[in-house]
């Protein structure tokens, strides 16, 4: 008897369960953005015969169950400590590194061959049509791997990196990795988040400084970088949603010296490379160049006649900024958002002065970099 009183219990207790769950998902309305997680939540579908007997409607349905259901952040909270308990050091495709660092997990088996080869045919055709240069930033399970977990699988960049130089030759070629392996002590990524921080970004524009010829001298000094939050939780926090120290996010105050004219997608014009509204929220990156953009026009004040065009994902942004001190105008190029034809893009902009350069980290360029 004692046994069928606590399964009518345990059964009572699921069902009740149930259905406080399903009265919640009744009550709550649907979100459009998460801000933890810095992008749109699948909305509910509209049903059709089409979309019924091909499957998107069950694909999309399944989706917006996970993305809307209730105290989502909460529950996503629950299952990484119980991981954590467990002694888990993989979470959601993050690793919980040393140091409280947070690594994005990249598999080998996730850069296949053929779709590196696809990607270097790519550059390489671009490298010699506009005698670009080429900054492919590794992320930083390869570069901090003493702090990864031990034995933990990665993705080898900088073995990747040699294919690059191999392909577009050392004059193209400039080595950000080799920069950043001598600052590895330093705080050169963000531990919540996977882009490099502004003193990465510092050691970056060092080595394109000494691989770019006729630049005006300009010193940048990292002593001198300006804090403006100390609360920022990226986006690999987000996957995880526990509570952990906070990164500072940083700029170099000298790239204020000139007044500067920034366009975002031909419509939008700013006069400083910095949005501070951004501070406010989750996504506190976009601070630099205003998050991401398909196209964006820089005018320095500088009147040297010299111009950049800059093809590029986020790391970029927080880079850029000090690229302004050596030139006039700078172009830069998502082509994440951009959807048009690159050379009718690129091609009124080329000049005698005009400089190309490509700047992604590793993963990125091989998983989005695309033009036609």
């Amino acid at each position: 008897m004692d046994d069928k009183k606590d399964a009518r219990l345990t059964v009572g207790f699921l069902c009740l369960i149930m259905i406080l769950l399903i009265v919640g998902d009744c009550v709550q309305k649907d979100r459009l953005f998460s801000e933890n997680e810095n992008r749109l939540l699948q909305q509910r579908p509209a049903l059709s015969r089409e979309t019924l007997l091909d499957g998107k409607f069950m694909e999309d349905y399944e989706k917006y169950v996970s993305d809307q259901f209730v105290a989502r952040d909460n529950w996503i909270e629950l299952k990484t400590r119980s991981e954590v308990v467990m002694q888990r050091r993989e979470v959601g495709g993050v690793y919980l590194g040393k140091d409280d660092y947070l690594f994005e997990q990249h598999l080998p088996e996730n850069c296949a061959p053929e779709k590196v080869e696809k990607k270097l045919a790519l550059l390489e055709a671009l490298v010699r049509q506009y005698d670009a240069k080429v900054m492919l930033v590794p992320t930083a399970d390869n570069v901090l791997t003493e702090k990864m977990p031990k034995f933990a699988p990665y993705f080898d960049q900088l073995a990747f990196l040699e294919q690059v130089r191999a392909c577009i030759g050392e004059e193209a070629y400039i080595d950000a990795a080799g920069e950043l392996e001598k600052h590895k002590e330093e705080e050169i990524y963000y531990r919540t988040d996977h882009h490099w921080t502004s003193l990465g970004a510092y050691y970056g524009y060092e080595a394109w400084k000494s691989h770019t010829h006729n630049l005006t001298p300009v010193r940048y000094d990292p002593l001198e970088m300006a804090v403006v939050s100390d609360t920022f939780l990226g986006t690999l926090h987000s996957k995880l949603n526990l509570p952990v120290k906070e990164d500072k996010i940083q700029y170099f105050p000298q790239t204020l010296a000139r007044k500067v004219k920034v366009t975002y997608d031909y419509n939008v014009v700013r006069d400083s490379l910095y949005e501070t509204s951004y501070l406010e929220g989750k996504n506190q990156y976009g601070f630099f160049l205003d998050d991401n953009h398909g196209f964006v026009e820089i005018e320095t004040g500088y009147e040297n006649g010299r111009e950049l065009f800059v093809l590029k994902d986020s790391y970029a942004n927080c880079l850029i900024p000090l690229l302004t001190a050596h030139y006039e105008k700078i172009y830069v190029v998502d082509l994440r958002y951009y959807n048009g034809r690159l050379a009718q893009l690129m091609d009124p902009y080329m000049g005698e002065r005009t400089d190309v350069l490509v700047l992604y980290n590793c993963i990125h360029f091989i998983e989005d970099f695309q033009y036609y």
